[in-house]
């Protein structure tokens, strides 16, 4: 069986925030690889939204894999499981499993099918259970095992041995008595399902072997003739020799049937991705106050307890490109927060215990992403670069957005060397991915970059989209007015807007939704309904959102 020690070292996820941006998707993926190239495996970057087409384009034209989609970070069983996978098959008898109790020094024991997949659980209260309904005085003793589990739970010398994997209902004769006793005794019972224990008394040996019993143990390390042995063999009789006296060989063969027959059936698996909400009702009705876990296809990977409840997750965090809660994957604050690597203004993140906390302000969180390589002279590969350079290009709008530093323009110089890359047409393509709208669904568009932000007690959304031209989205103003509707009257915001970037004219369009009595008072030019004029403004960081938080404080405050 796959025995596997519970890990030493903590997963850690590197995640941007949610309706990830390519800046984001990029820099965890990349930090992940950096990680990787000094040598700690245990660091995995995740995404927390659906791929923009851009962030799509460009990690299927540069051939990298896409960091796994993680829609939530509520706690689940598979942050605080224990994954030690120690387990046995059904057929494995009960007297190894228990020993494998006592040597592990666990409480429970999974029991497995061939395949690997979960069938029961043994824990002492079901084998204290089920052997007693075996060793019961007022009924028959049979209980299935076969000649090999026999053998071995004994740590028998074989002297003949038939049909050793078929189960048979066993029932255990011990010869205490007179052989008429015996013959009797034997009498009342099917030949091929008995096991008959004696020492060295020739009668019963030979009465056995002539009424073809199923198996002949000798105890006390017994031998037997040659001529018993040849009509033994020629009967198709298993003869044993037991090294215990006949009153322990007895009780360990009852111990020999297979695992699955003393194992609780009854006890149901918890899905490895299952909320702990759902499994703790779950462990305090246990038992043993522990459950196996499986995943989808039903195969054990670990167990978890109530005690496992009780300790930190398995799993830490690093923030990219974002340092707010309320931007970050629901349940992120369940999780100690390792790092943060961003370009952002500083929101209301707080931790337990001292961090580090890398803020620069520079046009994309991927020009940190490529100094960091630098830093710990770590070589960026080839394809890696070529994503950095994207995410560059990408949240800098080619490297035209107020928001981009000299540093921005150095780093994309040293990524376009790596890369072979031309700065220009590589922005080209990026942004025209970006600026495909088609028949996308408007609720698509608002919600791939959105993020919330909260301030001077108001909440509200600021989405983003660079196009070629402005007009498409308001030749389809009403379907974009009605999806930014929905987010204001869902989150019971002050407003819900989304910039649209004319990326060939450096200016922007804002559609916006809100309270009456704070549209009224926005400071920029009304073009129509629910359309305002953007005049040079492209940066929703840099740019849009002061004026906003401006014009917010001034009404929200008067």
């Amino acid at each position: 069986m796959d025995t596997h020690h519970s890990q030493t070292k903590k997963t850690v996820y590197i995640i941007g925030h949610r309706n990830p941006d390519t800046d984001s998707v990029v820099s965890a993926a990349a930090y992940a690889r950096l990680k990787h190239g000094l040598g700690h495996t245990q660091y995995t970057a995740v995404r927390g939204g659906k791929l923009s087409p851009q962030t799509e384009y460009i990690f299927e034209r540069f051939k990298v894999p896409v960091p796994q989609y993680i829609p939530d970070m509520i706690p689940k069983v598979l942050y605080y499981m224990n994954d030690c996978r120690d387990s046995v098959g059904g057929d494995t008898s009960l007297w190894k499993a228990i020993a494998t109790m006592e040597e592990k020094n666990k409480k429970i024991l999974p029991v497995v099918n061939a395949d690997g997949t979960y069938s029961s659980l043994l824990h002492y209260n079901a084998f204290a259970q089920n052997i007693l309904k075996v060793m019961n005085p007022e009924s028959e003793t049979v209980f299935s095992t076969s000649i090999r589990l026999i053998s071995e739970t004994l740590s028998a010398q074989q002297f003949l041995a038939f049909h050793t994997e078929e189960l048979f209902k066993c029932v255990t004769i011990v010869v205490a008595d007179s052989f008429e006793t015996f013959q009797k005794t034997l009498a009342l019972h099917t030949p091929e399902n008995a096991v008959v224990i004696t020492a060295n008394r020739l009668d019963i040996q030979e009465h056995s072997i002539e009424s073809g019993v199923r198996a002949l143990i000798l105890s006390s390390g017994a031998s037997m003739e040659k001529d018993l042995r040849h009509k033994a063999e020629k009967k198709g009789v298993s003869v044993l020799s037991s090294p215990y006296r006949s009153a322990e060989t007895a009780m360990l063969v009852m111990y020999s049937a297979p695992v699955s027959t003393m194992a609780d059936s009854d006890v149901r698996p918890v899905n490895m991705l299952d909320p702990i909400r759902k499994v703790r009702p779950l462990l305090q009705e246990s038992v043993s106050r522990t459950l196996p876990v499986v995943d989808d296809d039903r195969r054990l990977v670990g167990t978890i307890s109530e005690s496992d409840l009780l300790r930190d997750a398995n799993m830490e965090i690093i923030l990219v490109d974002h340092n707010e809660i309320s931007q970050a994957v629901e349940g992120i604050e369940n999780y100690a927060i390792r790092e943060v690597v961003d370009h952002h203004r500083l929101g209301n993140l707080t931790t337990k215990d001292p961090i580090m906390f890398i803020n620069r302000p520079v046009g994309a969180t991927a020009t940190i992403i490529v100094s960091l390589y630098r830093q710990q002279r770590v070589p960026i590969q080839k394809e890696i670069a070529a994503l950095l350079l994207s995410a560059i290009l990408a949240d800098t709008l080619v490297l035209q957005s107020a928001t981009t530093t000299q540093e921005d323009r150095k780093i994309a110089e040293y990524l376009a060397n790596i890369t072979n890359l031309d700065i220009q047409q590589l922005g080209s393509d990026i942004i025209t991915a970006a600026s495909r709208i088609g028949d996308r669904n408007a609720g698509e568009v608002v919600r791939q970059d959105m993020k919330e932000y909260t301030e001077a007690g108001a909440v509200f959304t600021i989405s983003q989209i660079e196009v070629h031209a402005p007009a498409d989205v308001l030749f389809r103003k009403k379907e974009f007015l009605d999806e930014l509707a929905i987010e204001y009257r869902s989150r019971k915001a002050l407003f819900s807007c989304i910039m649209v970037t004319d990326i060939t004219k450096l200016t922007s369009l804002l559609l916006i939704v809100g309270k009456p009595s704070f549209i009224q008072h926005l400071g920029f030019p009304r073009q129509d309904e629910g359309v305002y004029i953007l005049n040079d403004i492209v940066s929703r960081k840099k740019q849009l959102l002061p004026l906003l938080i401006e014009q917010i404080e001034q009404i929200e405050g008067a």
